[in-house]
C-alpha cells in the first residue's frame, strides 16, 4: 500500500505554517555538532547510527510497533525533522512515499540515500551482485557525484515509485543492508571527512556481522533446502530465499493482505487447502499487517501443527539490524527443526 503523495504534501504544507511559527528558534539536533540523520524507520536509522557512532544523530519518523509504514500519515513536525536533515535514509520502491512529501514540502536538498536501489532485484541495478562479491563498495543508481541530484531529478525520486513485482521489503536481505551501510559510510564521510577512516571502520564491522548473518542462512539452507513456506505477507521473503526456502503462498493472498484489502474468498479456500497439504512446513507472519484471513491462516496452522513464526516490519525496542535478523534466522532455524 503506498500513500498519496499529493495528499500528504497539501496537508503538510497547510500544517507546517503554525508548527515552524511556533519552533522557530528551537534546537536543531544540527546544534550539538553531530551530523543530523533521519531515516523512514528505525531500521535504517539503527544502521546509519551503526555506522556513525557518535558523530550521528539518527531520528526515525515511524519508529514504532504499532505504526505500519504502508499507511503511515507523517505530521508537520516529521517536516520540520527533515527539514533539518543532513542526510536522508529512505527505503523507496512505494514503501515509504511520505518521505518524498517531506521532502518536498521541507524544501531539504540533504542527499538521499534509497535502499531499494542496492537489492539485486531492482530494475537498473544489473551486475550488482557481481560488484559486490569481493567485499568491493557496490555502485547503486546515486553515485559519488551525482547522488543527491539523481534523486531529486526529473521525476522526483524515481526509485521511490512502485514497481510490480518486486519486493519493496529488501531491509530483510542482508546483503543489500551491508552495501547501504557502505553508502552511509560514504556520504558520512562527505560530510564529515576527519572521521571518514571511523566511518569506514564502522561499516567494515557491519558487514562481518553480515557475514555472519548469510552464514546462519546457508546453514538453513544445507539442511532445508526446498522446505516449503507460506507467508501472510511478502516482508521477510528475501530472508526465506536466502535461507533456501520456496514460497508456496498464493501470490493472490499475500498481495490482498499487504496492500489491506480483503482477500477473496475463493483465494482464502484455496490457501487453507494448501495448508492441509501436508507440504507447508512453516507460516510466516506479519505482525503489523494483517485481518481476518491472516487469522483464519494462522489458526488453521496451528490447528495442524504447522509451526507459525512472526516476523515485524520495525525494529523491535532494544534490537540492532544484526541482533534482529539473528533472532529471525534463529526462529527459521528453531520452527524448521525435527
Amino acid at each position: 500500500m503506498t500513500f498519496p503523495r499529493l495528499a500528504v504534501a497539501v496537508s503538510l504544507a497547510a500544517a507546517s505554517v503554525l508548527l515552524f511559527a511556533g519552533c522557530a528558534t528551537a534546537t536543531s539536533a544540527e546544534d550539538d555538532g553531530r551530523i543530523a540523520i533521519v531515516a523512514s524507520s528505525n531500521v535504517y536509522a539503527q544502521i546509519a547510527e551503526a555506522i556513525g557512532g557518535d558523530f550521528v544523530n539518527a531520528t526515525a519518523i515511524v519508529s514504532s510497533a504499532a505504526q505500519d509504514p504502508h499507511s503511515f500519515e507523517p505530521s508537520a513536525r516529521d517536516q520540520l525533522t527533515v527539514q533539518r536533515a543532513d542526510l536522508i535514509v529512505e527505503n523507496g520502491g512505494g514503501y515509504d512515499a511520505f518521505v518524498d512529501a517531506l521532502i518536498e514540502a521541507s524544501g531539504s536538498t540533504a542527499p538521499v540515500i534509497t535502499a531499494v536501489g542496492f537489492s539485486h532485484e531492482w530494475p537498473g541495478n544489473p551486475g550488482h551482485d557481481a560488484g559486490s562479491a569481493d567485499g568491493e563498495h557496490s555502485e547503486q543508481e546515486h553515485s559519488d557525484d551525482e547522488h543527491a541530484d539523481d534523486e531529486h531529478a526529473d521525476d522526483e525520486h524515481a526509485d521511490h515509485e512502485h514497481v510490480e513485482g518486486f519486493n519493496e521489503h529488501v531491509w530483510y536481505d542482508p546483503h543489500a543492508m551491508q552495501h547501504l551501510a557502505e553508502e552511509v559510510a560514504h556520504e558520512l564521510a562527505d560530510l564529515l571527512p576527519a572521521e571518514a577512516d571511523t566511518f569506514e571502520g564502522n561499516a567494515a564491522e557491519f558487514a562481518a556481522g553480515i557475514a555472519e548473518l548469510e552464514t546462519a542462512l546457508a546453514d538453513i539452507d544445507a539442511e532445508h533446502a526446498g522446505a516449503e513456506v507460506f507467508v501472510t505477507e511478502p516482508v521477510s521473503l528475501y530472508l526465506v530465499e536466502a535461507a533456501g526456502l520456496v514460497n508456496v503462498t498464493p501470490d493472490a493472498f499475500s498481495e490482498a493482505v499487504e496492500e489491506g484489502q480483503d482477500v477473496a474468498p475463493s483465494t482464502l479456500l484455496d490457501s487453507l487447502k494448501l495448508l492441509r497439504s501436508a507440504d507447508v512446513d512453516i507460516v510466516i507472519a506479519n505482525t503489523q499487517t494483517g485481518g481476518a484471513e491472516t487469522t483464519d491462516v494462522i489458526s488453521e496452522a496451528e490447528t495442524l501443527s504447522i509451526p507459525v513464526v512472526e516476523f515485524s516490519e520495525t525494529l523491535p525496542d532494544g534490537a540492532t539490524y544484526l541482533t534482529w535478523m539473528q533472532a529471525n534466522i534463529d526462529a527459521l532455524a528453531e520452527a524448521l527443526a525435527p
